[in-house]
């Protein structure tokens, strides 16, 4: 079928960007070598057309308004009725080169499509989506390489009637970003074999988990280790065992010490039984030796992990009660135990402390602020972000850049997920079960659950400095398997995560795994 419009747009648009011509859709070209007009104050209230900026297509839909980032305007993208319109800006003159467009953005979401773009820049469009966030504001980057001395810099929307979006504040600076982490914890996979588990591709070819995890972008891998769980599963055997495996995959490995037999969270971190009657000073000796064995094992098998946790979501601390933050000073030792196990097997392993609760600032603060006070040895910090649990998506953007640049620590999402849908594929309810539960834009589809571990990454990648490192996918693998529960000491427990799974119901690979590839 000839479409007239898309067919002017695909001729206009080449040609404002390669030749600055005078005459455009709307408004100016701006060819010159930097950004104007960035925070949109130019002009104030009412302006259709931004100075500095071009728009095409439904050009009504795109006008600056009060209400600014930083300062008392921004650029809005609106209309009662469907509309599809860009606002884009030109330059040359480039020095070639790496490049990345930062903004300010909101979005009321709903819409086919709602980015920032950077493109005719001499390769690839980079384009990075915008989240759902209808209060707060989230800082989004983009990434480009410059090879033709040009660059057009677009804010474009494909919405329904009512869809609405915000953007201020733009930078565009030579530099680079990207997530050098893009990983899932595959805990519960071994298990999951064993009864009987199958993993098939997208396309519904039976395959290795790992394999495909690794064919979607993934490459890094999260196991965490018990002392000794009542099923044999996740003890320092399995975990040397799975080790090889993902580093045969050519994946990088984090180890999570739970220093328990069991779950350890925020609200429970039960000591092992082996070390129940122990006294405090005793307990450092075994968090020294239990951490040194398992990483010394692995390293001595040729599988050296890469990263550390030492404790899982300790926002309560571990070892209870001795390890509580009741009493930090005691805490401290516990950790400063670990981390010197962790170093003495392999300075270069990157020992991480990890909290839940990812969108709270002020408990993160406490934390860490304690946890230094009291002399807590860490190299990186690690945050687990569940945002139907902890809070919006600019709580966690707040948090996680706050404990990046107060810290001078790179940051990283130890655990997110979401759910694909509601229902459940055996007899235990599911964790998320009711769309009241759900995160506001982000239903519980493939589509949303695609679009939420995207906009996680997006935040990650956006923090200042480069200290993002990545994001960890919870528990991709763990499907609906008879025997595999959550409960180690109860063979027919059930599993309340499937739905939050990277592979679906038909065992196949579900379309966000695709998100690792992220750049």
């Amino acid at each position: 079928m000839f479409h007239p419009r898309r067919t002017l747009r695909a001729l206009l648009l080449p040609l404002a960007a390669g030749l600055a011509l005078a005459a455009l859709p709307a408004g100016t070209a701006h060819a010159a070598s930097t950004l104007a007009n960035t925070g949109f104050e130019t002009d104030g209230t009412g302006a259709a057309v931004p100075s500095g900026w071009s728009e095409y297509g439904d050009t009504g839909a795109s006008y600056v308004e009060a209400g600014g980032h930083g300062g008392s305007y921004r650029l809005s993208h609106y209309s009662a009725s469907a509309y599809k319109v860009e606002t884009y800006q030109y330059l040359s003159g480039l020095a070639n080169g790496n490049y990345k467009l930062t903004a300010w953005v909101r979005s009321g979401g709903g819409q086919n499509s709602a980015h920032l773009a950077l493109k005719n820049c001499g390769g690839t469009e980079q384009r990075t989506d915008l989240p759902v966030s209808t209060s707060g504001w989230i800082h989004l980057v983009v990434p480009v390489s410059v090879t033709n001395n040009q660059c057009t810099i677009s804010v474009s929307s494909d919405a329904n009637a009512g869809n609405w979006i915000n953007v201020d504040d733009l930078t565009f600076t030579s530099g680079t970003t990207g997530l050098s982490v893009k990983g899932s914890d595959i805990s519960s996979l071994a298990k999951s074999e064993a009864y009987g588990g199958v993993y098939r591709t997208g396309s519904g070819t039976t395959g290795d988990a790992l394999a495909i995890l690794k064919s979607a972008g993934m490459n890094y891998a999260r196991l965490k280790v018990w002392v000794n769980p009542a099923d044999g599963y996740n003890n320092k055997a399995r975990v040397l065992a799975m080790a090889k495996r993902v580093k045969a995959r050519g994946m990088k490995l984090l180890v999570d010490f739970h220093y328990s037999d069991t779950w350890a969270d925020p609200g429970t971190q039960t000591k092992p039984a082996a070390w129940a009657g122990h006294t405090y000073s005793q307990l450092k000796t075994d968090v020294y030796n239990h951490t040194y064995d398992v990483l010394n094992a692995l390293k001595s098998q040729g599988t050296t992990a890469d990263m550390v946790q030492i404790g899982n979501e300790i926002n309560g601390g571990m070892l209870w009660s001795e390890g509580s933050t009741d009493n930090f000073a005691q805490l401290a030792g516990l950790l400063n135990s670990g981390y010197d196990a962790a170093k003495a097997v392999s300075s270069s392993t990157v020992v991480a402390l990890h909290l839940a609760k990812g969108g709270d600032l002020t408990g993160t603060r406490w934390w860490f602020d304690t946890a230094l006070a009291d002399g807590v040895k860490f190299d990186a910090i690690g945050l687990s972000y569940y945002g139907y649990w902890h809070g919006s998506l600019h709580d966690f953007q707040t948090t996680l850049d706050d404990a990046a640049s107060r810290y001078a620590k790179p940051v990283f999402v130890a655990e997110t997920a979401y759910p694909f849908r509601l229902d459940s594929d055996d007899a235990l309810v599911n964790q998320i079960d009711t769309t009241g539960e759900l995160v506001s834009g982000y239903p519980a589809t493939t589509t949303g659950q695609s679009n939420w571990l995207r906009d996680v990454m997006n935040i990650v990648e956006a923090v200042p400095s480069g200290r993002g490192l990545g994001v960890f996918y919870w528990e991709a693998t763990w499907t609906a398997v008879t025997g595999n529960g959550w409960d180690p000491a109860d063979a027919s427990s059930g599993n309340g995560w499937e739905n939050q799974a990277l592979f679906g119901f038909d065992d196949k690979a579900l379309p966000a795994m695709s998100v690792f590839s992220h750049r």
